[in-house]
């Protein structure tokens, strides 16, 4: 232990939704997963605060609501009102590091705040211009020509053309970026600072679409007579589905899941990895460990295909999973709690005053804070955007409208309300009915009624941030990539 303060490691596999994470993990031979719920802290009842990446991240840097933190698809850029994580540990003598395979998470977006080094797995040498559709698209030489001639003439050329050639042609040659960054990892740990501890930041994307984990683990997921070959035809097109020009079947869901569980599996052979080099460089016993996911996945699920558009727990419930420390005490919890949790949770852990805007509760063993009650989910603004929706899809803008809308939502261990601005109100009973198919908000009016009452004394709690339009600052390579991803 250096100066006797744990190392802090967060690790977000993104776009992992609880309940696959812990079928994938259950259904695998030496699952790490597995292995660190049982011997640390696993909470079945973590909940991310927006359903995806950029405002989930802002959220849990920041420890508060979207509301507040004013990022989201409508002010794409955190302006850093508050400090982040990173902020706070690097001036209390923390070595600050990340490792980001998500183009949200990066300097273009503000979240590399307070971090010394946050490393872009799709670049081979990091550079500031980052251009073309490098990171994801699989043109071929032509479409690396046409997107590398401007990228060329300007910035570091020889960076620029080495990036557009690994991220054309390597890149996802084995997986979603997972191999490279533990590789960065390791060598970053290698040369490390010993003098003082770190905090480490590390975004894994393999369970995000599009799915192409490895066949050897997809075969144990396929339902019966179905093959690889077969899960992979499947059409993985989240926006046409969701915008009803694409019919899929039950089935091809039953194959989607399956891919999306062997990638949840093939990061938990990743994870594993990454334990093993902080165990083989003498770090493992010096750190706490947190696992966590940014936010879920609809695979189907309410008409609905990624992770927009909707605030069911599909979107929101997480797995959260930490080891080390006093973690190791705590077991199974059924404690409620929120991924901007982990703001001053981490703070507690690293023995730092949590700041007053924080809005998260931390559940630090040692922590004398009460458990909340409740848990916010906030989607300010589609994304994409309907016009891009409509672009995409060839549906009129006037069709997608439903889908233009903010929502927020608010969930206790037994009911869940959800709100959307056009005055649609749904009650669901998340204890007795998961899965959020029935309505009883016409059954139960009082607590229908208590909920909003709830979630509108919530909002008049704090000062909103209500910024917009920050977003001509994206460059032209982000926009691409962010596309490819299925974002804009």
């Amino acid at each position: 232990m250096t100066n006797g303060k744990k190392n802090i490691v967060l690790v977000v596999m993104d776009t992992a939704r609880e309940i696959d994470t812990t079928y994938a993990r259950n259904a695998v031979d030496n699952s790490c997963l597995e292995e660190l719920a049982t011997t640390g802290a696993e909470y079945n009842h973590a909940f991310a605060n927006a359903p995806w990446t950029l405002p989930s991240h802002t959220s849990m840097f920041t420890g508060t609501y979207t509301s507040k933190h004013g990022t989201h698809a409508g002010s794409k850029f955190y302006d850093g009102q508050f400090p982040t994580i990173a902020d706070l540990l690097s001036d209390d003598g923390y070595q600050t590091v990340g490792f980001t395979n998500n183009a949200w998470v990066t300097d273009e977006f503000g979240l590399a705040s307070g971090f010394e080094n946050m490393s872009k797995v799709w670049q081979y040498i990091q550079s500031d211009t980052d251009f073309g559709k490098i990171k994801l698209t699989s043109e071929g030489r032509g479409g690396l020509v046409r997107e590398g001639i401007s990228g060329l003439v300007s910035g570091d050329i020889l960076a620029n053309f080495v990036n557009a050639v690994y991220g054309q042609f390597f890149y996802r040659r084995n997986d979603y970026g997972a191999k490279r960054t533990n590789t960065l990892v390791e060598n970053w740990i290698k040369n490390r600072d010993q003098s003082s501890p770190f905090f480490m930041f590390i975004n894994y994307l393999e369970p995000h679409l599009d799915y192409q984990p490895p066949k050897r683990l997809v075969e144990q997921f396929l339902p019966e007579g179905s093959t690889y070959r077969e899960a992979m035809a499947v059409p993985q097109k989240p926006w046409e589905y969701t915008a009803g020009v694409l019919d899929m079947s039950d089935h091809d869901f039953e194959l989607l899941r399956a891919l999306y569980r062997a990638e949840i599996a093939y990061l938990d052979e990743q994870i594993g990895e990454l334990r093993s080099t902080l165990e083989q460089h003498g770090e493992w016993d010096d750190t706490v460990l947190i696992i966590v996911g940014d936010h879920g996945e609809n695979i189907g699920d309410h008409g609905l295909m990624d992770h927009q558009y909707s605030l069911h727990d599909t979107l929101l419930h997480v797995p959260l999973i930490i080891h080390g420390g006093q973690f190791n005490q705590v077991g199974d919890s059924d404690r409620l709690i929120q991924t901007l949790d982990l703001f001053p949770t981490i703070l507690d852990i690293a023995g730092h005053t949590i700041p007053e805007h924080a809005q998260g509760t931390s559940f630090y063993p040692k922590s004398s804070t009460a458990p909340r009650n409740e848990a916010i989910g906030e989607y300010l603004a589609p994304q994409p955007s309907i016009a891009s929706l409509s672009n995409q899809t060839d549906v009129p803008e006037e069709e997608l409208e439903a889908f233009g809308q903010s929502i927020r939502s608010i969930r206790t261990t037994e009911y869940k309300l959800i709100r959307k601005s056009g005055g649609e109100i749904s009650l669901y009973n998340v204890e007795d009915g998961p899965g959020e198919q029935t309505d009883i908000s016409s059954e139960k009016p009082d607590i229908r009624d208590e909920l909003v009452e709830r979630l509108d004394a919530w909002l008049d709690s704090f000062e909103q941030t209500s910024a917009t339009g920050r977003d001509e600052e994206m460059s032209e390579g982000t926009k691409k990539r962010l596309e490819d991803l299925g974002y804009i």
